[in-house]
């Protein structure tokens, strides 16, 4: 293990390894399947990112999160690493220098989402791959117990007959004992090998609150609340709503949802980094691939719809160790409109066969035609244009994705790329030709590095900034390039994008799997179902939280709002006892106490609290105090 220390000294700068990322290392490094269950912001790419670099050859990563795919690969090359993503929004031709690029070892990592796997393009390159490792992020996705299943994960699988020798690395910061079981039977790992550590956040306390107003709950609890934090909204309307009332009281406060333009929210991102903005307002968007280590506090304003979902979002906090809140605040009808929520994610089948249709049209594809092919959506307009609900059709489009038929990718911003595909002597002749070309040329060479090798970002307003062209002139000379074959150019895309799994369907040969429909469903009740118990049922969060996980032998955290408010119940029955021993005995031998005297004879129970007890007990009828005199009298 000494050169993996190296590795993680020379391009991470730590000197050891956090707990279980050295034993998981050495496990895959011995070629061993293994499943690693550690809690958000334990370090799981390490565990793959170091073998991946100690070995001859490409790691494969499968994770279904364009942005985290990009932005770990953005994090890997600031380092010096070579690696690449490939999802929807990329040209085929794209694809297919980036396959290449693996193929002949130029690349580290190779980042893929699940749904690229059984393409014929990605299965053809992969078996020419030299793969030291195959990791597989969010692995809990694989299986249909868990919260977030995926059936492309299911081809994870399948593609390891082309390499039976190379070790898959499952990771997942949130799975059941189910689940555990589940990835391990669906990755046909050879024997079970799971590395577990425990969930117990000690230094988090986990707290929530009924209220009728939970937006002034809110705001008494951030009173003289000077420290980094975050609050999580189920929507973006509600995130601007209650961004502007943080904002009207004063509060250091920016909102982030996933429609952002993509700087916008880098920026917005790095400003809440760097504490120039204190509180964060967001939808589960935000926070994936950052370890802000110094957030002090997390609030819910609204319901998680699953234990996991809450326990990775509530983990963002207190990630240096040190003591941190987790809140969440509802209201009497939030739990009904989270059983509609989840009512609404399961549309009939026939709305789903409908909404099916009408995505085929919209795209203009024929029968048969448009498999492994990906198109932008506009989900408004594609609703507008068939008189669709717009919720209805979400969740349609989702299913079909566990279905298998399609995959949504959602709010994918990605800059304009750019690759040239001539040698220099032949761009020449395109610089000498005209003047505009010849600026922008000249300009792309001095910035961009490597672009005669591979596709890069580039910002068609810098480049008109600094050769003084209009961006329309920058953009016109750019299309002109491709329309040579001089380069490969693919201007920015926003917005969603599905990606055709199968080729379009007609009716009567479109057959849902309607058991893992109603399997979904069932789950998705059942794990509503157990985020209520957490909000309802009277026992110490923590406690709740770890059984859930799989841990039975916790114990009471005494830091959550339910073990104070138990404690201190506790202790004032206790006080309540001891008072009513001391008054009798010493009835046995005077007629009169002085309350000066309970109070001193109880020394270890503090006065106000003594005072407090003796005013209810009077207040009561269990004791008679000469309030004047401040004495307790015998009956």
């Amino acid at each position: 293990m000494e050169k993996a220390v190296e590795i993680l000294k020379k391009y991470w700068g730590y000197d050891q390894f956090r707990k279980k990322q050295d034993q998981i290392i050495a496990s895959v490094l011995k070629g061993k399947d293994t499943l690693a269950l550690l809690p958000t912001g334990g370090g799981k790419s390490i565990c793959y990112q170091v073998p991946g670099l100690l070995q001859e050859g490409t790691c494969l990563v499968i994770s279904p999160l364009i942005a985290l795919m990009q932005d770990q690969v953005d994090q890997l090359k600031k380092r010096g690493i070579k690696a690449v993503s490939i999802s929807s929004g990329m040209s085929a031709r794209e694809i297919d220098i980036q396959l290449d690029n693996a193929v002949y070892g130029h690349i580290k990592f190779l980042y893929v989402s699940p749904e690229r796997l059984k393409t014929r393009l990605f299965q053809a390159r992969f078996e020419k791959m030299n793969i030291n490792l195959i990791a597989v992020d969010e692995a809990h996705c694989i299986s249909q117990w868990g919260y977030d299943f995926r059936p492309a994960y299911l081809e994870i699988a399948a593609i390891k007959k082309f390499k039976p020798d190379t070790p898959i690395l499952a990771l997942t910061a949130t799975a059941t004992p189910e689940v555990v079981d589940d990835i391990q039977k669906r990755l046909d790992f050879k024997e079970q090998n799971v590395f577990f550590d425990s969930f117990e956040r000690s230094n988090i306390s986990y707290n929530t609150y009924l209220s009728n107003n939970k937006v002034n709950r809110m705001l008494e609890y951030l009173k003289d609340k000077k420290d980094s934090g975050i609050v999580y909204c189920s929507t973006r309307k509600e995130v601007k709503n209650i961004c502007k009332v943080l904002i009207d009281h004063n509060y250091s406060a920016d909102f982030y949802h996933g429609g952002l333009d993509a700087e916008v929210r880098r920026k917005k991102q790095q400003s809440w980094i760097d504490n120039e903005t204190r509180i964060m307002v967001c939808t589960n968007a935000f926070g994936m691939g950052i370890d802000k280590p110094d957030v002090r506090f997390v609030l819910h304003y609204d319901i998680p719809e699953t234990i996991e979902a809450y326990f990775q979002e509530a983990g963002r906090a207190g990630r240096d160790g040190k003591s941190s809140e987790a809140w969440l605040f509802y209201e009497p009808a939030d739990v009904e409109r989270l059983q509609e929520k989840i009512r609404l994610k399961y549309p009939t089948l026939e709305s789903i066969k409908k909404i099916y249709n009408c995505l085929g049209n919209y795209f203009q594809l024929a029968i048969g035609s448009g498999k492994e092919e990906s198109y932008p959506i506009d989900m408004l307009d594609f609703c507008d244009h068939y008189n669709l609900d717009l919720i209805t059709a979400y969740n349609s489009l989702k299913f079909l994705e566990i279905g298998g038929f399609i995959s949504l990718s959602e709010n994918i911003n990605r800059p304009s790329r750019l690759h040239i595909l001539v040698d220099q002597p032949t761009l020449y002749q395109f610089q000498v030709k005209d003047n505009n070309l010849n600026r922008i040329i000249q300009f792309l060479l001095r910035t961009q590095m490597g672009i005669f090798e591979d596709m890069v970002a580039i910002n068609e307003r810098k480049i008109a900034k600094y050769t003084q062209l209009s961006t329309k002139q920058v953009i016109q000379g750019l299309s002109l390039l491709e329309q040579q074959d001089v380069i490969d150019y693919l201007p920015e895309t926003k917005g969603s994008s599905v990606f055709f799994v199968t080729e379009r369907l007609a009716d009567n040969n479109l057959s849902l799997p309607t058991e893992i429909y109603h399997q979904r469903k069932k789950i998705s009740f059942s794990k509503m179902e157990s985020m209520v118990e957490f909000l309802e049922k009277n026992e110490c969060s923590n406690i709740m939280l770890l059984r859930y996980f799989g841990e039975n032998e916790s114990s009471a955290c005494g830091r959550c709002n339910r073990c104070l408010e138990k404690n201190k119940l506790t202790k004032s029955t206790d006080l309540h006892n001891d008072i009513t021993v001391y008054i009798n005995n010493k009835f046995k031998s005077t007629n009169e106490i002085s309350i000066e005297e309970v109070i001193a004879a109880l020394g270890t129970y503090k006065k106000d609290d003594v005072l407090q007890t003796i005013r209810w007990m009077t207040d009561h009828d269990l004791l008679h105090v000469d309030r004047l005199a401040q004495h307790i009298k015998k009956p």
